[in-house]
């Protein structure tokens, strides 16, 4: 009982806002058409692939496999059509009739695991058809003119997703059929259930992480980075003593361009370095005269920004002080909740510590503050 499967990724992803086919785009350094392709490969399940392209899309395909890797797999690589349903069907037209059974499947859920792949495709040699599915969480309504006419009841709602499975023969029938009655479904088990009254709904460990990369922030989702920084800054007379926006009585102070708030400067940098944007001496140069004597907190704000931006946000941050003199633990609470304030983040996500050198090196020597910090950025759609 032989089974292939259709890969269909001929869509054009426009909703995504790339400016590439969403599913040749990078995600977290491979792009789905790939994760797709070795994830229907290592299931083990099937004898053979049909990927259905846009035809614009076939030299990307060649430049995509040379850059990382072929499925051997793969035994046809076709052209899709206007839609999703035509594509669908293109890539059904050449599954060989001695094929019992196939699984259609979007590129655009790369994160589909052996356990959804199996489940279909038992239930479909049980049944005829196996169609992933979910529960709904969310309240639906029924709208119309814009206005919510109707609640409709969860339990008699689910969510569906893609691989589904059938028999060869028989969904190709449906789609046979609602071409020629002009029917337009919004996925492929709809057409089977026109066609032969229901189809069978299964689910599987791994369907709540089975999403569709549909809009650019889904491409984001639960991107994880990690950046260090570091900073020294010599002990004077005559300058405030600031470390994390709190102006520490005492003494002496630190020479800099800035306020020299040596352990804002090592988050920035540790933030900088999460976004791989260089560091501070890049964004804020000490030749730049708008910066002198400017307050850290202001240019972490503007750190935050650009993370913004990017679409990132801080998951949490650790800061160490290394300063032999003066004592720190009495203003740590407050250099907290000020650092957690300008990063828009609650309290438990920064951490600040200060430790001594035990009088060894320039700052057991009272002669400056150096500064360590680790910073995790998160993507904002994480």
């Amino acid at each position: 009982m032989s089974a292939w499967a259709v890969l269909v990724a001929a869509g054009r992803g426009t909703r995504a806002g790339l400016d590439t086919n969403k599913v040749f785009y990078p995600l977290e350094g491979r792009s789905p058409l790939s994760r797709s392709l070795d994830a229907i490969a290592q299931t083990g399940l099937y004898e053979g692939i049909v990927l259905v392209l846009s035809k614009d899309d076939f030299l990307a395909y060649r430049a995509l496999t040379a850059r990382e890797g072929a499925c051997s797999l793969v035994k046809s690589v076709v052209a899709g059509g206007k839609t999703r349903q035509e594509s669908a069907f293109a890539g059904l037209k050449v599954v060989p009739e001695s094929v019992e059974w196939v699984s259609i499947h979007d590129a655009a859920r790369p994160f589909a695991g052996e356990a959804l792949f199996r489940a279909t495709l038992d239930a479909a040699r049980e049944t005829g058809s196996g169609v992933i599915s979910t529960d709904v969480t969310d309240t639906v309504k029924r709208v119309e003119e814009g206005r919510a006419v109707e609640t409709l009841a969860r339990e008699r709602l689910r969510a569906v997703q893609t691989p589904q499975s059938f028999r060869r023969a028989e969904i190709l029938r449906a789609h046979m059929a609602a071409l020629a009655d002009g029917f337009a479904g919004t996925d492929d088990a709809s057409l089977y259930e026109r066609e032969f009254g229901s189809a069978t709904l299964v689910t599987a460990d791994g369907a709540r992480e089975n999403v569709k990369l549909t809009h650019r922030g889904d491409f984001l989702r639960g991107d994880i980075r990690m950046g260090t920084g570091y900073d020294v800054h010599r002990l004077v007379e005559g300058r405030p003593l600031v470390l994390c926006g709190v102006t520490i009585p005492w003494e002496k102070g630190l020479l800099g361009h800035s306020d020299a708030d040596v352990a804002l400067h090592a988050l920035m940098d540790a933030m900088l370095g999460a976004l791989g944007e260089g560091d501070i001496g890049r964004h804020f140069p000490d030749s730049g005269e708008q910066y002198r004597g400017i307050a850290s907190t202001e240019l972490l704000r503007r750190v935050v920004e650009l993370a913004r931006e990017k679409g990132y946000r801080l998951g949490n941050c650790d800061v160490t002080v290394v300063a032999q003199a003066p004592k720190l633990a009495p203003y740590i609470e407050e250099m907290r909740a000020n650092v957690a304030r300008v990063l828009g983040v609650d309290i438990s996500r920064v951490n600040i510590k200060a430790t001594t050198t035990e009088r060894l090196g320039f700052e057991g020597e009272g002669l400056g503050i150096s500064a360590q910090a680790v910073a995790v950025m998160r993507s904002e759609a994480g």
